[in-house]
């Protein structure tokens, strides 16, 4: 590294510099951190760096980029569970549209953090432990041209016995389902038949259809009722269906009519459930399009709206000088929104009587901390000119140390756990706060120490 700083650094750098560069150690930073997987509002320090001032400026860059888009990324995951609701299942597949395969991980990473259950990015399962899912691919349909291309064919029942040849099955069940649907059996694409037969042989105990390939009333959707009723004469059972063009919601509708009917008709009771999944472009829209007109979809995967969180594509964190030498300080700008708050700082939570925080507070590192049930007078973030007085039912510490004399001084917690604290840190929220259109700004206030701090040290400037 110190080489390669020489090549590109004018020729009269002192050789000093370059000595001095390769003694930095960072074991004499400490770091304090919210929790990962919370939530943190605006103008809220979530990581604090304390150390020598060129070590710590070096880690400004490096710092953002882990942050920036993990939290982008976790935010927007986030808000399209809270849209789904807790019973749909989520599966991110932004693999093909994310920012080359280093932005794909992080996507699948953070986007499984945010709420999603599954992701269809097998490596990502591999590093981090995410469920992994997939569905059928239209290329796979489409590789198909006749009934003489499913191989192979034969199937041994799940319960024992001879092989069965399940082309010639599903061709039987094929005229069934047409009957019952009242729809020609020559309209069902005879390569989508195969392919769904291939598949169903291949992977019996995990049979899934798409169901869009050629057209989904008259052929996608009776292939696959013929295939998974052949599947179940033999034991086995289909577990799923996607769709991935066309209008989700109602096709989602009909299509679970149709399973209830063969359910019925054919007096296999599970058939009616069997599980419908959408693609194709899903936004935010998309899903309070799904709520408003109701539907019957039970897994959405969604890739470019997730990874490429178009609404807001980047998130501005940024990284402040706050105190030198124990002197704090302060950036000065015309805009207050951008005005840094001075000095080391402890940031608490403060609840109401329904559990919910309806604050965050800063006050400086040596203050004493607020308690439960003890007037506090503050100043709120944007009306800075007034002191409010609140009375907190529990306060709660946010910022725990990570990081101190170069070892980790806190269990970090696994992938799943930080997961299951987002949504736990979520539900904490108030309806008013947590809800996506228009929702009741949450304050976040100084104490009236860190205010005279900052009115003096903006005089002083």
């Amino acid at each position: 590294d110190v080489a390669y700083l020489r090549s590109v650094l004018p020729s009269t750098t002192d050789d000093a510099f370059f000595d001095y560069l390769a003694t930095l150690d960072a074991s004499e930073v400490t770091v304090t951190a919210i929790p990962e997987g919370s939530v943190v509002f605006p103008r809220v320090p979530f990581l604090q760096v304390k150390g020598p001032l060129l070590v710590v400026q070096l880690l400004e860059t490096t710092l953002l980029c882990l942050v920036n888009y993990a939290s982008l990324v976790a935010t927007n995951a986030a808000r399209f569970r809270l849209l789904a609701g807790p019973e749909v299942k989520l599966m991110e597949m932004g693999l093909r549209r994310a920012q080359g395969p280093d932005g794909a991980l992080s996507a699948s990473k953070y986007s499984y953090v945010g709420g999603f259950d599954c992701t269809s990015n097998i490596l990502a399962g591999k590093l981090y432990g995410i469920p992994v899912r997939g569905t059928i691919a239209h290329s796979f349909v489409m590789s198909f041209r006749g009934m003489e291309e499913a191989q192979p064919r034969d199937l041994l029942p799940r319960a024992g016995g001879d092989p069965v040849d399940l082309a010639g099955l599903a061709l039987s069940w094929l005229q069934r389902v047409c009957d019952l649907l009242q729809t020609p059996p020559a309209k069902a694409n005879q390569g989508e038949l195969a392919a769904f037969v291939s598949y169903a042989v291949t992977f019996p105990c995990d049979f899934q259809g798409l169901l869009d390939t050629y057209c989904v009333r008259r052929s996608g959707l009776p292939n696959f009722c013929a295939v998974a009723l052949a599947l179940h004469q033999l034991g086995y059972q289909a577990i799923g269906v996607r769709l991935d063009s066309g209008d989700l919601a109602q096709q989602s509708k009909e299509i679970r009519g149709v399973f209830r009917a063969c359910g019925a008709h054919f007096q296999v009771p599970w058939f009616g459930t069997i599980p419908i999944a959408v693609s194709n472009d899903i936004s935010e829209q998309s899903l309070e399009e799904f709520r408003r007109e109701g539907s019957e979809i039970d897994m959405i995967g969604i890739g470019t709206n997730l990874v490429t969180c178009p609404l807001q594509p980047s998130l501005g964190c940024v990284y402040k000088l706050v105190e030198v030498n124990g002197s704090p300080c302060l950036k000065l700008t015309e805009d207050e929104e951008k005005m840094t708050i001075p000095g080391m700082k402890a940031i608490y939570r403060l609840y109401d009587t329904a559990g919910h925080p309806f604050m965050d507070l800063m006050a400086l590192e040596e203050e004493p901390s607020p308690s439960a049930g003890q007037e506090l007078g503050i100043r709120v973030l944007g009306q800075l000119e007034e002191t409010t007085k609140v009375i907190p039912t529990s306060v709660e510490l946010l910022h725990r140390t990570y990081f101190r004399d170069g070892q980790v001084c806190e269990p970090l917690p696994s992938l799943p756990e930080v997961r299951t604290h987002a949504q736990v840190s979520l539900s904490l929220l108030s309806p008013a706060h947590r809800r996506l259109h228009e929702p009741q700004p949450y304050p976040v206030a100084v104490t009236e120490r860190l205010h005279q701090l900052f009115l003096e040290l903006r005089q002083g400037s």
